[in-house]
């Protein structure tokens, strides 16, 4: 089959669940032997890239993007000029200060994008759909990384005459969080476009129902295929660490519940049996998350546990394996229901069990693999007990873990991932 993935950057300065997702999803269909495209958008990509071969140039520049929203004059440049403005080290610059951005402007260019060829970005939409029709073969189907980019579709079927799906994972926090009356709008905005995508695959059911409630497409146009990861180098550690150790992997921001593990950490530091614990944090984070960040780290200090908590540097994609060895258990408290939770799997796959809020698709995931506990979300006292209770009970967590790992051993793979995706997109496509 020939697929074309149109993927957005996070820019790679954090643990971005959908690049990751789409990077190894990519890789995958290309090991059977599948051909894909990768068109990259905003940002340079980089994390878990596919081969250069299977890469675009950049398409949607952000600081073009951000120029033809503000100033008509940019939405007339010759194509030499865009050129200049999508250099990818000026990018990655730019990606630097995304956080810079004003909500205002953020809302507004987020409509916008949804807007497609009644937008603002209508240049750099007819600059991809140009560029993918001088590719020598024809693509059988395009996939659309989110919802938040339904806008291109309508252009992409008229133009191109192949089906349109879009993938659904997380979108509604990005959306809820827009200003009035950005995010009301963009949800009609939204609904209306459904009609452009032949169809949608949600990462859970959870999820695929959560989306048809907001958005009201019909059940027929959705459906489910839940994200593996690559096992490559995951393996049961020979033992756990010497002092219990628990870690956190996601974007350091508030969103994503790390100062409620910290609150957490620090009721469990006052216990006797586990007053030699540690907290390890990795994940990176957005322009925007700094002060946040620097906020808890005062936190701690204050605490007297500056020696006990270990911040890492920005996330580096290779240095994940050896951080999930280091640890006894792993936990992201996400404040909001999520549609999926990739570190998860990954901690499983490495033999660390996980501690998440019982919301959105954790009692799902664990229902279907194990090798973890639910709490109350947003509580950092249960989150404490449900940690505690692994940590005084290494047997049990090691039991536990390892039935996880091999769940996600049998079910989650992403090689199972890309089949069961080329599967459906041929259903589609028929």
């Amino acid at each position: 089959m020939n697929i074309v993935q149109i993927t957005p950057s996070a820019g790679d300065s954090f643990y971005c669940e959908n690049c990751l997702r789409d990077a190894a999803l990519v890789k995958a269909m290309i090991e059977l032997e599948h051909e894909v495209l990768m068109v990259p958008l905003y940002l340079p990509l980089s994390l878990g890239e596919p081969p250069e071969q299977n890469m675009s140039p950049i398409f949607f520049g952000g600081l073009n993007v951000y120029l033809q929203q503000k100033l008509s004059l940019f939405r007339k440049t010759p194509r030499w000029l865009d050129r200049v403005f999508d250099s990818p080290r000026l990018l990655k610059l730019i990606g630097k200060m995304a956080g810079m951005t004003s909500a205002r402007d953020l809302g507004e260019t987020t409509l916008s994008m949804l807007r497609g060829e009644e937008g603002k970005q209508i240049k750099e939409l007819n600059r991809l759909v140009d560029w993918l029709q001088t590719q020598d073969n024809r693509p059988d189907i395009i996939c659309l990384s989110n919802i938040l980019l339904i806008g291109m579709a309508r252009t992409i079927r008229k133009r191109l005459g192949v089906p349109v799906v879009c993938l659904l994972q997380d979108e509604d926090g990005f959306l809820d969080g827009l200003p009035a009356p950005y995010s009301e709008k963009a949800w009609r905005t939204i609904a209306e476009r459904a009609k452009d995508v032949d169809a949608f695959i949600a990462v859970s059911k959870y999820y695929a129902d959560a989306m048809q409630k907001r958005i009201g497409f019909s059940s027929e146009k959705v459906h489910v295929v839940y994200t593996g990861i690559s096992l490559d180098g995951y393996a049961l550690p020979d033992a756990g660490p010497e002092v219990p150790t628990i870690g956190f992997l996601s974007q350091m921001c508030p969103v994503k519940g790390l100062d409620t593990l910290i609150d957490a950490f620090i009721k469990l530091k006052k216990t006797e049996k586990l007053s030699d614990a540690r907290l390890r944090l990795t994940g990176g984070r957005g322009a925007g998350d700094r002060a946040f960040v620097e906020k808890n780290r005062r936190k701690v200090d204050s605490c007297g546990l500056t020696n006990d908590v270990e911040f890492l540097p920005d996330f580096d994609a290779s240095s994940k394996l050896a951080f999930l060895r280091s640890l006894s258990v792993l936990s992201v408290p996400e404040k909001q229901p999520v549609a999926y939770g990739l570190y998860v799997l990954e901690a499983l796959a490495a033999g660390v069990p996980v501690v998440q809020p019982a919301s959105g698709v954790f009692p799902e995931l664990l229902d279907m693999i194990g090798g973890g506990v639910l709490c109350e979300p947003n509580n950092s006292d249960a989150l404490a007990k449900a940690i505690e209770g692994l940590l005084l009970d290494p047997d049990r967590a090691r039991e536990m873990a390892k039935k996880g790992r091999e769940a996600v051993l049998e079910k989650f793979d992403i090689r199972q991932t890309a089949a069961e995706m080329i599967r459906t997109y041929e259903k589609i496509a028929e």
